[in-house]
């Protein structure tokens, strides 16, 4: 049985906020949801957040049936946290203490640091690094482990060291329960610290196997912006590696952001300064320019994404047009063959297939059939100050530019609504409406002039 303890009491001075340092963001997620979704993978009996800091915030985004929050209302050190839970601990239980500031840790590492975990073993990530300065440095003896120092109570021999500690360990819930009330603060930081069970371990003839990451920054903890940006970056260039390993073109890997999930089809191409949130899903051929966002949508096969468009809980079909500058808002549907041109907005729209709006038009609240086209500065009017109407408009209606259509409004196939017509009134089949002021002229008229101060 494995339970995972994650600490994440630590208030983060450094990162000169007011929030908890593990719910600062790496991808558009908490540090601290990482963490949790890779620990979930493990498929834990429970997941122990030990939280201190911002502990109402913490528990409030973390309130799941599967994890269980202890709150360490001193932080005396990481052995003092772990010990938190050591009441709410199954004896039969492997235990893997994990990291709240650690957002990058895989799940092929932790599979592997857990199996080294039996009645008389356990597991310690270690890594070899070319600066070791202020991490604990690994002691061994004949090649086993015997003790972990921390950097400021290691002497000259021992910072020459370059194997050090990572913290991540996978531990025997009896042996912890043994070792933790042993711990005392006579260090030179005067906590209580983790790592000091190692020495225990080795001197009662546990065996201390360890296991490295497949890369060092897997075990990158984060202290302030910089390291928050640094994980950034190396998160969205693995996950830029993996999209082009599976065919897709990104036009500058190092200009492109994924906060959510995305799925491509084959031979998809993605311009520079793309942000992608939520669940998106792009079908094969599809073509992002730059400086999109991409929001829970879906985009089908063979649609042109043109630059600077905002793409949000929309459904496109195959063939679409979008673009340049258009804003599709939550709720907008287009049918294959679909065109939403420049300076242009939907929300709550369902465009039929092949139906144009090509340039500076709104379109809420609306139905529109097939082969329709909408001309420029359109703006169905749905909302009445207090609530929200809707516009049905059928197949092959012509709507010309500088239109207004005030709903509830309902135009039916084959209409045609004359340029700057306002319509408030619904359109029969094949009707040419106009709804305009005659044109006047008045000569000599004096345009108004400013007032003197």
């Amino acid at each position: 049985m494995l339970e995972v303890v994650i600490l994440a009491a630590g208030k983060g001075s450094r990162m000169k906020s007011a929030v908890p340092k593990v719910m600062h963001s790496l991808a558009g997620k908490p540090f601290l949801q990482h963490v949790v979704e890779k620990a979930r993978k493990l498929k834990p009996e429970t997941i122990h957040l030990v939280v201190g800091h911002g502990a109402e915030t913490v528990n409030q985004h973390f309130n799941q049936k599967d994890i269980h929050s202890v709150v360490q209302a001193q932080q005396l050190g990481t052995g003092h946290a772990v010990a938190q839970v050591l009441d709410h601990l199954q004896d039969d239980s492997i235990v893997s203490i994990l990291y709240g500031d650690v957002p990058l840790i895989q799940e092929a590492t932790l599979e592997s640091l857990n199996a080294l975990v039996s009645s008389d073993s356990m597991g310690l990530l270690t890594v070899d690094l070319q600066d070791p300065t202020g991490y604990g440095r690994i002691v061994r003896e004949s090649g086993a482990v015997t003790a972990i120092v921390e950097h400021k109570d290691a002497d000259g021999t021992q910072r020459l060291i370059n194997e050090v500690n990572t913290g991540v360990m996978a531990v025997s819930a009896r042996h912890l329960k043994q070792w933790l009330p042993q711990l005392n603060s006579d260090n030179a930081q005067g906590e209580l610290y983790l790592t000091d069970i190692i020495a225990m371990a080795a001197k009662q003839g546990v065996v201390i196997n360890t296991v490295q990451p497949a890369h060092s920054w897997e075990v990158m903890g984060v202290n302030n912006r910089q390291q928050q940006a640094q994980l950034e970056r190396i998160y969205q260039a693995e996950l830029a590696n993996t999209l082009m390993d599976n065919g897709v073109t990104l036009l500058d890997p190092a200009r492109f952001d994924c906060r959510g999930s995305l799925t491509c089809g084959n031979d998809c191409v993605i311009d520079i300064n793309c942000i992608f949130e939520g669940d998106v899903t792009l079908g094969d051929g599809v073509t992002i320019g730059p400086n999109a966002v991409i929001i829970n949508s879906s985009i089908g096969d063979n649609t042109t994404v043109k630059a600077n468009c905002i793409i949000e809980d929309s459904v496109l079909q195959s063939h679409c047009d979008i673009g340049p500058f258009a804003r599709l808002r939550p709720g907008s549907q287009l049918a294959d063959k679909a065109k939403i041109g420049n300076f242009v907005e939907t929300k709550n729209a369902i465009i039929g297939k092949g139906s144009k709006v090509n340039h500076l038009s709104y379109v809420g609240d609306a139905e529109l059939g097939d082969d329709v086209n909408v001309g420029a500065g359109t703006i169905t009017c749905n909302y009445d100050g207090a609530n929200k109407h809707k516009t049905k408009i059928g197949n092959r209606v012509f709507v010309g530019s500088n239109t207004a259509l005030v709903a509830p409004i309902n135009i039916e196939d084959g209409a045609t609504i004359a340029a700057g017509s306002t319509i408030t009134k619904n359109v029969g089949q094949d009707e040419l409406v106009l709804a305009r002021s005659k044109q006047k002229s008045i000569n000599g008229w004096q345009r108004p002039v400013k007032k003197p101060k």
